[in-house]
């Protein structure tokens, strides 16, 4: 297959890169040389789909398929399928589940009514506050062009693995590798919804193959670890012998420490997320989703870092982790609660 890979050179545009070069397939990447470096074996091409002058390099060219894992505009998302149509006869959109507006109610399916995405709309790809209907209209953008039948969106759900640029994972791992007694944020029990980027990869490439469209959540069917088992598993990697110390959540809100911002990956258990890591995988099962165990992710993102890994992430995400001085701030006050 001659694949055409918008982007290419982190994080999940690197995975469907490298399995479809394991797999035999001809590999041309379309990126603008900024982020990173390309994988060895493909064809770069330089360009920057924000202008129609800038996708001037994938002019007279055909490809079998594309693969956008890096749309975060729809107006530059729908630039590029516009200039593909009719030289690539199958185009596969990593989306998000945070196209999704609510979460009070589980399981969550590609049914649940999502952000008011435009297909056109023009924008700044680091306005974060924007991402969930940047997204959403960036799916809407690929659907006008290609249709359904012969578009995929996927909606990936947290992604973990090597070559992580957005940080939740490498955070934990960073922080129990230093030791001592790590902030545990609530029940050891919170399910959760891990999906590594190489399966997120392994699928999107299968369906392209036989040019299957559809829209997926593209994550376990289920909860496929616990918090707990999660940091056992960083603890385990690293070996550092760090203690985990497990607060209940009322605690960690009165001491002002974020969810998911502060302490990556913890989703306050309340009615309000009920449906966070309760999303409805069973579309993407039936397509032939296929998921590796948790802790062989942790493993292999540790062995990342601990090779010279770097976490990169991407212009406007906001600030990850619990600052040293204010975990042992939270860790004094722990200690120095009254009993009962």
């Amino acid at each position: 297959m001659r694949l055409l890979v918008i982007g290419g050179t982190s994080f999940v545009g690197r995975a469907i890169v490298t399995e479809a070069l394991g797999r035999g397939h001809d590999v041309t990447t379309f990126n603008r040389g900024l982020t990173g470096k390309d994988v060895d074996g493909v064809e770069p091409l330089r360009g920057d789909r924000s202008t129609d002058e800038g996708l001037e390099a994938l002019a007279g060219r055909s490809f079998d398929a594309v693969a956008d894992p890096s749309g975060l505009v729809p107006a530059h998302v729908l630039r590029t399928a516009r200039a593909l149509a009719d030289s690539a006869p199958f185009y596969a959109y990593v989306s998000t589940t945070a196209v999704y507006q609510k979460w009070d109610t589980a399981p969550v399916d590609e049914s649940a009514a999502t952000w008011p995405g435009v297909a056109d709309e023009d924008g700044d790809a680091a306005d974060y506050a924007k991402y969930p209907a940047h997204k959403r209209g960036s799916e809407l953008a690929v659907e006008q062009v290609y249709g359904a039948d012969a578009a995929l969106i996927a909606r990936a759900g947290s992604i973990v693995g090597p070559h992580d640029n957005l940080g939740q994972l490498p955070w934990w791992l960073t922080r129990i590798a230093a030791g001592g007694r790590v902030v545990a944020p609530g029940d050891p029990g919170r399910g959760l919804q891990l999906i590594d980027v190489r399966d997120v990869a392994a699928f999107v490439l299968d369906q392209a193959e036989t040019r299957t469209g559809g829209t997926h959540n593209v994550v376990p069917d289920g909860t496929n670890t616990t918090m707990g088992e999660l940091v056992d598993s960083c603890v385990g990697a690293t070996g550092s012998g760090a203690t985990p110390v497990w607060m209940d959540e009322g605690f960690l809100f009165s001491q002002g420490v974020q969810p998911w911002g502060e302490l990556p990956l913890w989703i306050p258990n309340v009615p309000d997320t009920a449906g966070f890591w309760a999303v409805s995988g069973a579309s993407a099962k039936a397509a032939g989703l296929r998921t590796r165990p948790v802790a062989e992710s942790v493993r292999d993102t540790w062995e990342w870092l601990r090779s010279g890994g770097e976490v990169r992430t991407t212009p406007g995400a906001p600030p990850l982790g619990l600052a040293t001085e204010k975990e042992q701030q939270v860790l004094a006050a722990w200690d120095t609660r009254p009993a009962g």
